[in-house]
């Protein structure tokens, strides 16, 4: 990983506003949590929070928090269905919404994530990334994003990480705050959830060096 001298804002402030922000977000938004945990409960079943490990900065592994949004059926020979199969109609309202990403907030307040940053994605990509793909871990993985406000799951990988390096290498006050406002409007136009092909994103299986 590259040391890139930054400066004062993604050094210190930033991390302190994470902490900030994010303890208030979960006193304040308590009432919807458990609203939310009780939905998830009666109608996809338990466990409500959905855990995965999830790579973070500068590689290291911790376990991300999500509430669950798709069930755990399965086919006659004991396999999960596809996605879209398992994903209800209640599980894609919370995904329109991100309510599904609330827990993510205890994430972003133990210092595993950032409020904004790279999208946190699957461990098994890692050994997929080229040199310059791999710089989206030299920052925390965050809540929202560029790429989360520029097309979320509709668009290709390359434009998402793309974004991603952008983020990386112009890390300031202004621009969270800018992505901050733009995921919020996003949020209430429910845009990019899905990809043009798929309930979820297609899995990323590498393309090479750019």
């Amino acid at each position: 990983m590259r040391n890139k001298k930054r400066g004062i804002y993604a050094r210190c402030i930033k991390r302190m506003l994470d902490i900030l922000l994010s303890g208030l977000a979960l006193i304040v938004l308590s009432p919807v949590l458990l609203v939310v945990a009780v939905l998830v409960r009666v109608k996809l079943g338990s466990p409500v929070i959905f855990c995965q490990m999830r790579p973070g900065r500068n590689e290291k592994i911790f376990k991300m928090y999500k509430f669950r949004s798709m069930t755990d059926a399965r086919d006659e020979k004991g396999e999960l269905l596809p996605d879209d199969v398992r994903l209800t109609k209640f599980g894609k309202a919370l995904r329109a919404t991100s309510l599904d990403e609330l827990p993510e907030l205890w994430n972003i307040f133990k210092g595993d994530m950032s409020i904004v940053g790279p999208r946190p994605l699957l461990v098994q990509y890692l050994p997929l990334y080229n040199e310059r793909q791999r710089h989206r871990h030299d920052v925390r993985p965050g809540l929202t994003g560029w790429a989360q406000v520029h097309g979320r799951n509709s668009i290709s990988w390359e434009e998402k990480f793309n974004w991603d390096i952008k983020y990386v290498n112009e890390i300031s006050f202004l621009n969270d705050c800018r992505i901050i406002l733009q995921t919020v409007s996003a949020v209430l136009r429910r845009e990019g959830i899905n990809s043009a092909d798929d309930a979820t994103m297609p899995d990323f299986t590498g393309n090479g060096d750019s």
